[in-house]
């Protein structure tokens, strides 16, 4: 993404609808509600130069050490994405420029999964650093898809708290977990599959035959 834009907006509209197929595959076989994660190395440099442009943070508050690189890889780390973003020249208020120029295929995808779960009207479990960078170029394309985001980890990634600010979201749990991957959605999921019991079928005092005190 220094010498060239990561995909051709072609290709990033194709990754985009890659994420949608797979949400419309899981609602046909009865999906309730949608979990993303992804694999890689490097997307959190991909992450981190998206979200410098979409929030106009500076790279340095961002950027962090990923798969655990020591402090010269990480001034290095900052310097790559501080020049990838000048060349590219992204255009802040265009998600999808940025996407396609600075992002990732996983992101694209991701970000397309987001977009159909909120068409779908599926409640969606948003994971980490990267996923959360995808959740925010969804809503910048659609704002409507926030009502239907979870967010189930605080990553110890250090943009994760800004893309976090960014979508006014708190995460259900602190776990001091850097890893993406999902894990930290399907940890989360047990917590959403609760709050939905309580709601649905948590006696009331009335049908639990619970006395009045004031009756009492």
């Amino acid at each position: 993404m220094v010498v060239a834009d990561a995909m051709q907006p072609e290709q990033a509209l194709e990754a985009v609808n890659v994420g949608v197929a797979a949400v419309e595959r899981a609602k046909k076989t009865g999906a309730k509600c949608i979990m993303v994660g992804e694999m890689g190395i490097a997307n959190t440099t991909a992450s981190s130069a998206m979200l410098a442009v979409l929030t106009g943070e500076s790279v340095a508050s961002l950027a962090g050490v990923g798969t655990g690189i020591h402090q010269q890889q990480l001034t290095h780390k900052v310097a790559v994405i501080e020049r990838a973003i000048a060349a590219r020249n992204a255009d802040p208020q265009d998600p999808l420029e940025v996407l396609a120029k600075l992002g990732g295929l996983e992101i694209a995808a991701m970000t397309g999964a987001y977009l159909a779960a909120a068409a779908h009207r599926l409640p969606t479990i948003v994971d980490g650093f990267i996923a959360t960078v995808a959740a925010l170029t969804a809503c910048r394309i659609c704002p409507a898809v926030r009502g239907y985001l979870i967010f189930g980890h605080r990553s110890q990634e250090p943009g994760h708290e800004v893309a976090l600010r960014a979508l006014d979201a708190k995460p259900l749990l602190d776990l001091g977990m850097r890893l993406g991957e999902g894990s930290g959605a399907v940890l989360a999921y047990p917590l959403l599959q609760s709050a939905a019991a309580m709601i649905a079928e948590m006696a009331t005092f009335d049908s639990a035959g619970v006395s009045d005190k004031a009756r009492a």
